[in-house]
């Protein structure tokens, strides 16, 4: 049977059809006016915004803290129920948080994202009933206003663009755990006022030639841990690249190689805490962050963003119920963690094969440099079996403690602690407690600045039950609370993006004393005398070290790094652990 339209039925349908097409040209945005080549500036960003949220209620945007651009940072988010308080509306939905504009040079997601909220708001897109959307328009404010046209030599567009440093010159996705500026305390401020479920992070990278458009990052499973990063993996990954692939969209992991070809096998990214989403799977939020290729051309590269999170948008609303709950599961499991991993390393001993779709690749002479030059041909496209490392293993494993104690001094560290939302309290007297204390053994330095640091790694240390004198207002942060990941990633200083890594412990690692050796002489020779065992340890040091034996400074040295009188504080971390069980565990809780 032939299906009928009647009159009516068709005035209304082209009515509606008319009427969609007059909103989407009333609020087209700046790079569908320049055909696909050209991204917002920040203004003209915020302003689009601005008129959704003042024509359709489901639309709230609001200024939220500070940048060091000297702008603030907008927050906007989609519900088409109207109601924009966070606390009620967890209750009942998930709720996706985009970050875009991280590097502002990597613009896709900034338009990619004003496409995605105009065709919701004006129901080209269904309306979800399970998700509600949050997204940060331009998150590198300071960036996004250093608009040029040459900082991405690889770049295929848009014509003009922002930069990856911030007012400051701050990479922000390095800034997420030591957060040296303003824009990471107010992501942090946002990210705990919103308390996501799903976090996108849109990005535009290139290490390799290849045939697709989209690759995506997402948080690595065994670091995320538990049943909640075996969903993210063996679930919602492949719902996501399914959905995809029915959009004729195809994707493939992010692609982790530099001037080599990647049919040879490459491995899964690894986020630490630094990078956005290592930062949000602290708070088990499952993280994504989406790399179109560079060598795209632009309108390909927004189209596919997206698609992508369109895609993310509809697992979400299907899986809502899942993902809160297993969030919720691994939340309380975390309150009772007694061991934590991490300091995490590639397993070999496992991999995944991927069908990838790239490019042949050869060694040919350089007409630059006249030496071996990689070169791809567009022309000879393959897909090949390929093999992908996204198993790891951790290195070092740790007991939780009870509690921290951090001495009131340490205000930047307190500062950070108050940003994330961490529970602590100040002991109310002077009091003395055995607690455990990290003497630190060794540790390499950075030789050239990264961030504004330089950055420590492959710490050692020696652990020591010892009595610590504490003072009034001095803080105890217990580990039984939702940010345990977070204490434990920076307070624990063999961690990748401990706090100690990041230099702020860095007094402890000079000695503010020392001796003369004229008259240190006399008091060495009276403790080897006395003490028979450092005696016997000094003479065998010297039988099997020549270089010592014949450095009379080192050998000084040596007696009085072992005396009493090496001060106290040197090298002696000054974050301490309440062991679980302990006498001091029980005299705080009472």
């Amino acid at each position: 049977m032939k299906n009928i339209i009647f009159p009516t039925v068709l005035l209304l349908l082209l009515s509606c059809e008319s009427k969609t097409q007059d909103e989407v040209v009333s609020y087209q945005t700046f790079y569908e006016a320049s055909q696909g080549t050209e991204t917002a500036t920040y203004q003209e960003t915020i302003d689009f915004y601005i008129t959704l949220a003042k024509d359709f209620p489901e639309i709230n945007i609001q200024t939220i803290g500070e940048t060091d651009s000297g702008h603030p940072l907008h927050m906007v988010t989609f519900n088409p129920d109207g109601d924009f308080n966070f606390e009620n509306v967890r209750q009942e939905k998930a709720i996706v948080l985009i970050n875009n504009g991280i590097h502002p040079g990597e613009s896709d997601g900034i338009d990619a994202t004003m496409l995605l909220y105009r065709d919701l708001a004006t129901k080209i897109l269904s309306h979800p009933k399970n998700t509600v959307l949050v997204t940060i328009p331009i998150y590198n404010i300071g960036g996004a206003l250093y608009r040029n046209s040459n900082t991405r030599a690889n770049q295929n567009g848009p014509k003009e663009y922002g930069f990856r440093g911030n007012a400051l010159n701050y990479d922000l996705n390095r800034d997420f755990v030591k957060m040296d500026t303003k824009n990471a305390k107010t992501f942090s401020q946002i990210f705990h006022l919103v308390k996501p479920d799903v976090f996108i992070d849109n990005h535009v990278s290139n290490g390799a030639d290849y045939q697709y458009t989209l690759t995506h990052l997402f948080t690595q499973h065994n670091k995320l841990g538990g049943k909640l990063g075996t969903y993210l993996n063996k679930e919602f990954r492949p719902q996501v690249e399914k959905s995809l692939i029915e959009k004729d969209w195809d994707i493939t992991p992010y692609v982790n190689v530099f001037n080599r070809p990647p049919e040879f096998g490459f491995s899964q990214f690894m986020d630490y805490p630094r990078y956005s989403t290592g930062y949000t799977t602290l708070w088990n939020t499952l993280g994504l962050m989406v790399e179109t290729h560079m060598l795209k051309p632009y309108k390909k590269r927004v189209e596919g963003t997206y698609q992508l999170m369109e895609s993310v948008l509809g697992v979400v609303e299907k899986e809502y119920d899942t993902i809160r709950t297993l969030r919720t599961q691994s939340a309380e499991e975390n309150l009772e963690l007694s061991k934590y991993y991490f300091n995490w390393k590639l397993d070999t001993s496992q991999h995944s094969t991927l069908n990838f779709k790239g490019y042949e690749a050869t060694q040919v002479t350089s007409e630059v440099t006249g030496l071996d030059r990689l070169k791809y041909d567009q022309n000879k496209p393959f897909t090949q079996e390929t093999t992908y490392y996204n198993y790891y293993v951790p290195m070092d494993t740790i007991i939780v403690p009870a509690a921290y104690v951090v001495k009131s001094s340490w205000v930047d560290i307190i500062e950070r602690l108050q940003a994330n939302d961490i529970e602590y309290f100040s002991l109310d007297q002077d009091t003395t407690l055995t607690v455990e204390s990290y003497q630190i053994s060794d540790y390499d330095t950075r030789k050239t600045p990264y961030e504004g640091h330089y950055p420590h790694s492959d710490v050692k240390v020696k652990k020591s039950n010892i009595k610590v004198a504490f003072q009034s207002g001095d803080y105890v942060i217990p580990t039984g609370q939702t940010g345990v990941r977070y204490l434990l990633e920076t307070l624990e200083p063999q961690a990748t993006d401990s706090f100690f890594n990041w230099n702020f412990f860095d007094m402890i690692l000079q000695q503010k004393e020392g001796f003369s050796p004229y008259v240190f002489e006399d008091v060495a020779l009276d403790l080897l005398k006395k003490d028979s065992t450092l005696r016997g340890n000094f003479l065998l040091k010297k039988e099997l070290d020549e270089d010592f034996s014949q450095d009379w400074y080192a050998q000084l040295d040596w007696i009085y790094q072992r005396s009493r009188y090496r001060e106290a504080p040197y090298l002696r971390y000054p974050v301490y652990r309440i062991a679980k069980g302990s006498s001091a565990a029980t005299l705080l809780q009472e």
